[in-house]
């Protein structure tokens, strides 16, 4: 079984889908050693890791290249994330999405919110954008390769649920996999959503929205991280960091040391 198919099943599988988010080859490695089964690109921690904020800053062929040096060093399916494609137009976003595919990852992240300004692509228009995704994706033997679509209506609108379900909807009718809708939190609107929309839903891990258990039981197919770990990673760095300025001392590099004899 090629790893799109085993990715595709994944989604479909009696356990829920817990991606590890990864930003380098050495974090890709670590999460897959723990027992992750999968691993999703994190475009603000690849962004964050190369001194960059996230939205698109990076230049495409250098955020490629990270992902291709996970893809090729980890036996697990990928799934990158490119924010909205990289691209002002969609001839470039569907060539940029062609190239993230011939990285050898199983699936792609894409959202419908604006890099360089406030709100979201118009449905048609976004709709218009996946169908031809979809297409150039079948065109080039990527046959069901995993289309994340992802809305970004709770990050930017006032009481989002029936227009997240409108956009759901339209997305999966254009040719999209399954819906990542960071921001979703409450229990009865991640029911109503999973009532509504027949695709996988995706949610990102949240204070109080942690447990796999129980977003299982809720009808999540899967469920992300995203830049939480790096961020954690990054802050431990800092503050041991700033320790050694503070105390012009190393000691506490090995503090647990004893625990590994």
């Amino acid at each position: 079984m090629n790893k799109i198919q085993q990715f595709n099943d994944m989604h479909f599988s009696e356990e829920l889908l817990f991606l590890g988010n990864a930003w380098d080859l050495l974090s890709a490695l670590t999460l897959e050693k723990a027992g992750f089964k999968a691993i999703g690109t994190t475009s603000w921690g690849i962004a964050n890791s190369l001194g960059y904020a996230d939205g698109e800053l990076i230049d495409f062929q250098r955020h490629l290249e990270i992902i291709k040096n996970i893809t090729q060093n980890v036996k697990v399916p990928v799934s990158a994330d490119i924010e909205a494609g990289y691209g002002e137009d969609t001839e470039t976003i569907v060539e940029n999405v062609l190239r993230t595919a011939d990285t050898g990852v199983a699936g792609i992240n894409i959202e419908d919110s604006y890099k360089k300004q406030n709100g979201l692509q118009e449905i048609a228009k976004h709709c218009s954008l996946l169908n031809n995704i979809r297409t150039a994706l079948e065109n080039h033997g990527y046959k069901d390769f995993y289309i994340n679509a992802r809305t970004d209506t709770y990050l930017q609108k006032q009481n989002p649920l029936l227009e997240t379900i409108e956009r759901a909807k339209a997305y999966v009718e254009s040719g999209a996999s399954g819906i990542f809708v960071p921001g979703l939190i409450a229990e009865d609107e991640i029911k109503e959503f999973t009532i509504n929309v027949k695709a996988p839903l995706n949610v990102l891990s949240l204070p109080g929205l942690t447990n796999c258990k129980n977003l299982k039981d809720l009808g999540v197919r899967r469920f992300s991280f995203g830049n939480a770990l790096s961020d954690k990673i990054i802050a431990y760095l800092e503050k041991n960091a700033s320790e050694l300025i503070a105390l012009m001392d190393t000691a506490h590099l090995y503090e647990n040391e004893h625990e590994k004899k």
